[in-house]
């Protein structure tokens, strides 16, 4: 039943853990209560809805949510329109749980401080009711690790060829602060936990200025790669919870970006 699948997912990652910005919880209903399959997939893209479609799922678990703001008209004019249009016609519906996966327990910032070994962790702004939830992740490199090295063993392990680094690489990793996804906007934040490095997936220029400037070193393994791998964990844990549940990880959910070598000097 849709009711077991979604109390499993407020479970899971409790909405009131979602930023008060952000769009979560159910944002399309599927045509049939009775949900017994579920493709969970980081981004929403007309390919991925097509997949829905063709995999026969009642229910896409998105971590982007779509829609996320109001649509004034829902027309196949735009990518998200015709995901949307293609789900509706499907009988799927559509699940996000975004920030409040990135922030619960054992949750996306969970996940990556594992990956990365660190010890000591903990929430760097603690939810006042769940106190291992809360935004971001605080914890300590193994001692010695270099900027470098951090960011040569996140690499590995998110299977990405490339990360950005801000601040001299060779300098001590120290005490790491993630945030998944776009943490530029939360260095000041970051800071006040006793950080000297972030980990993210993306960061902006002038972020990156601001952060430098500061004294906190940066990287950042990109946007998807950041967040893409707990849709896997994440759709592994709604089967385990719920025996006879479909869960499917899309396979069409790919990064946008290609990382190419197109010169024989070293990158800048």
């Amino acid at each position: 039943m849709l009711a077991q699948v979604t109390t499993e997912l407020e479970s899971i990652a409790p909405l009131r853990l979602a930023a008060d910005w952000d769009a979560v919880g159910l944002l399309v209903a599927p045509r049939r209560d009775m949900v017994s399959r579920v493709l969970t997939c980081l981004s929403l893209t007309p390919a991925v809805a097509a997949e829905a479609v063709q995999e026969r799922a009642d229910l896409v678990v998105t971590h982007h949510p779509l829609p996320f703001r109001p649509l004034g008209r829902l027309t196949t004019d735009t990518a998200a329109g015709r995901a949307l249009l293609d789900l509706v016609h499907g009988g799927c519906g559509v699940w996000s749980s975004h920030t409040a996966w990135d922030s619960a327990a054992g949750g996306i910032n969970d996940q990556l401080a594992a990956l990365l070994r660190l010890s000591h962790v903990s929430p760097i702004e603690p939810d006042a009711e769940l106190p291992l939830a809360g935004f971001g992740r605080a914890g300590t490199a193994p001692a010695g690790e270099t900027l470098l090295d951090l960011g040569r063993r996140i690499a590995s392990a998110l299977n990405v060829t490339v990360v950005e680094i801000v601040g001299d690489p060779s300098r001590a990793a120290g005490r790491v602060g993630i945030v998944c996804g776009s943490g530029g906007g939360s260095i000041a934040t970051v800071r006040r936990g006793g950080c000297q490095t972030l980990l993210t997936g993306e960061i902006k220029l002038h972020e990156a200025l601001e952060a430098e400037a500061a004294g906190l070193a940066v990287i950042a393994v990109g946007h998807h790669a950041s967040e893409h791998f707990a849709m896997q964990s994440l759709a592994e844990r709604l089967m385990t919870a719920l025996p006879g549940l479909v869960c499917l990880v899309s396979r069409a959910d790919r990064d946008p970006f290609t990382a190419v070598s197109v010169s024989d000097r070293p990158a800048r």
